[in-house]
């Protein structure tokens, strides 16, 4: 294991270490953004480092999986470690961020009778708005009819509900592309 240390260091130093540019371009977020993940999971999900895998790692892998869609083996490979190792690490990651909904979403605030705003002064009681959109993605040639939308990319249909000031409340991802709209909603009621 000693041997293959500096050169995941390496790896490290290269993915967080550069611009905002080049970490935008591997994990999707700049490191500003990545390093105060990486403290939110230490301090509230009480991530800590591993003998080998420090936590900025641990997320990097995380991240890097989602960002590319990329299957453990090739996640592995980047980092120099195991499939069954990068699996873990995503497991834990995904774990520790799901748990985290109450502090990366907001609990949404009702238009009162004083809101001045004046696109939202008319929906006194609402909560906020919610629209659908297609994320593209990856799926096996068996799954691909189910995910292709009416535009014939192939893409899941997401239903995402914003407060009236643009914070996340609620997502639903991960409905075939073919779905109706109508029925990601009522899925989500």
């Amino acid at each position: 294991m000693s041997e293959k240390m500096p050169a995941q260091v390496a790896h490290m130093n290269r993915l967080t270490g550069v611009t905002d540019v080049d970490c935008i371009n591997n994990l999707q977020m700049d490191c500003n953004a990545f390093g105060r993940l990486c403290r939110i999971l230490r301090d509230r999900c009480r991530l800590v480092d591993q003998r080998y895998v420090r936590v900025e790692e641990q997320v990097a892998m995380f991240l890097s999986s989602l960002a590319h869609h990329n299957k453990n083996r090739v996640v592995g490979f980047h980092f120099l470690r195991s499939k069954h190792t990068v699996s873990h690490y995503v497991h834990d990651i995904m774990r520790d961020v799901i748990h985290l909904h109450k502090t990366l979403f907001v609990q949404p605030l009702p238009v009162d009778d004083s809101c001045d705003d004046p696109r939202w002064k008319w929906f006194k009681g609402g909560l906020g708005a919610l629209d659908g959109t297609y994320i593209n993605v990856h799926v096996s040639i068996a799954d691909a009819s189910r995910y292709r939308s009416r535009k014939g990319e192939i893409a899941a249909n997401t239903l995402a509900v914003c407060d009236r000031f643009l914070r996340f409340v609620y997502i639903l991802p991960g409905r075939e592309g073919s779905v109706a709209d109508s029925r990601v909603l009522r899925d989500a009621c």
